[in-house]
């Protein structure tokens, strides 16, 4: 199937490894072209390197005021266009209730929420009829994960905004989606999962609840945050996705 994706223009935050780095991938893969970000600029070099002449880094940190004015101009300037935004974010500070400071909560919030909703708003001027806005959040949304306050927190905040923001955004033809992680094997589980005094064994306890039994692979997320961000889910609109291998047993 040809997800109509050849030389439609995206600007995907938080692409210098892990899940936004996936989507940028998969993205790229299928004929986009893609803007990324990440704090470090050597790091956004390196990645869109890598990516190849289709990609192109810039250094940013979604918590600056002015990061998505700059975004979709430097998109229009260098590729001709924009088409959409996949906003991902490196994960909040874990920890439990009385572990986590008020410094930690205002850093997340001013990255996570307040950053990712500066760049929605901007996006959300900025494109036509057929343009997107993903959100990457997490199974959290639905379930709280121990061990993860902060997260717990913000991201069902950010799945109530994109629904109210895909209300409001459906009559003009912009579509707004999310995607909802769980148990994919990138740098940052293997981190959370390094916090337990067994790794082994927090890993093989969490594969045994996920009905494929095995964590998710990054291009398999990739893939799907492709697709959702195609012309090819044109009529997909205010939902969030779980990619989790059926680890979320509702509905």
């Amino acid at each position: 199937m040809d997800l109509g994706l050849k030389d439609r223009v995206y600007v995907v935050t938080g692409a210098t490894r892990g899940l936004g780095n996936a989507a940028a991938r998969a993205l790229v893969a299928d004929g986009a072209k893609v803007v990324i970000t990440g704090r470090d600029e050597k790091s956004v070099a390196d990645a869109a390197s890598a990516l190849g002449p289709n990609a192109l880094g810039m250094a940013a940190d979604n918590a600056e005021p002015d990061v998505a004015a700059r975004l979709i101009a430097t998109a229009r300037e260098h590729f001709g266009g924009f088409d959409g935004i996949l906003v991902s974010v490196g994960g909040p500070a874990p920890g439990f209730v009385a572990d986590n400071t008020d410094e930690q909560w205002q850093a997340a919030f001013e990255s996570v929420f307040l950053g990712a909703v500066r760049l929605a708003r901007a996006a959300a001027g900025e494109l036509d009829a057929g343009g997107v806005i993903g959100f990457v959040l997490s199974g959290s949304v639905h379930e709280p994960i121990p061990g993860l306050t902060i997260s717990n927190g913000l991201r069902p905040g950010l799945a109530g905004f994109a629904k109210s923001l895909s209300d409001e955004l459906g009559p003009r033809g912009i579509r707004v989606v999310g995607l909802l992680p769980a148990r994919i094997d990138t740098d940052r589980v293997r981190e959370l999962d390094g916090l337990s005094a067994d790794p082994e064994a927090t890993r093989a306890a969490n594969e045994s609840r996920i009905p494929l039994r095995r964590y998710g692979k990054p291009d398999e997320f990739g893939r799907a945050a492709a697709f959702l961000l195609s012309p090819a889910a044109s009529y997909l609109t205010g939902i969030m996705l779980p990619v989790d291998g059926g680890m979320r047993h509702g509905f």
